[in-house]
């Protein structure tokens, strides 16, 4: 069973009606001991950096999370300011993230680039994703795919293997991540329409789910 953290930084119920459109067996979860008989764990997220990390430690959720993600290996994707919190720490806030990847969240910064005045942040609408590879997570997805964003913050990879695909608002910034088990995307596949039931139908797949 697919879990869904349910605690109070998301629209969870978009994310559980969409799994379940495409097949997937899911739940929200809203307390640690939910995660007992999770076979993949979902983290959405829409907020502050810092306000997630507090409501995830308070519910008991960090740890709890680590044990099934980092210990028992349990298939995990991040989505939007889920995807962020994997990373150690975020220019927004002052507590660390979950460290499961390397690298940092930073605020969009036009400052050194010009004639981009009128970009400013949220980055909010719909983008044109570029995915290193059309295997896995972005399978059948060749044809220019969009994806809905609404983010200020994006992440900084150390690490390029992790990168599994960008984005530009600007610049280029990395918008989907992979490390083992871990899966992240900054964009919301649940507002994504066809592309989105695409990206999650591939994610099912590589989890063996479907």
């Amino acid at each position: 069973m697919i879990k869904i953290i349910d605690y109070g930084m998301g629209n969870t119920a978009s994310m559980l009606n969409m799994l379940r459109k495409v097949g997937g067996q899911a739940e929200l979860c809203s307390i640690p001991g939910e995660l007992n008989s999770a076979t993949a764990i979902i983290l959405p997220g829409v907020g502050s950096f810092d306000n997630a990390i507090t409501k995830l430690e308070n519910s008991g959720f960090l740890e709890a999370l680590h044990s099934k993600v980092i210990k028992e290996k349990i298939p995990f994707l991040g989505v939007c300011l889920g995807m962020q919190l994997l990373f150690e720490k975020c220019e927004e806030g002052k507590l660390p993230g979950l460290r499961w990847m390397e690298g940092d969240v930073r605020r969009f910064n036009f400052s050194d680039i010009q004639f981009n005045e009128r970009l400013k942040a949220p980055h909010m609408g719909w983008n044109i994703v570029t995915p290193k590879t059309y295997e896995g997570l972005f399978s059948g997805l060749e044809n220019e795919a969009r994806f809905y964003f609404i983010h200020s913050y994006h992440v900084n990879c150390s690490n390029p293997l992790d990168v599994l695909a960008t984005a530009k608002y600007g610049y280029e910034f990395t918008c989907s991540v992979r490390h083992d088990n871990i899966w992240g995307v900054q964009f919301h596949p649940e507002k994504s329409h066809q592309f989105g039931i695409q990206v999650l139908k591939n994610f099912l797949k590589e989890i063996g789910h479907a």
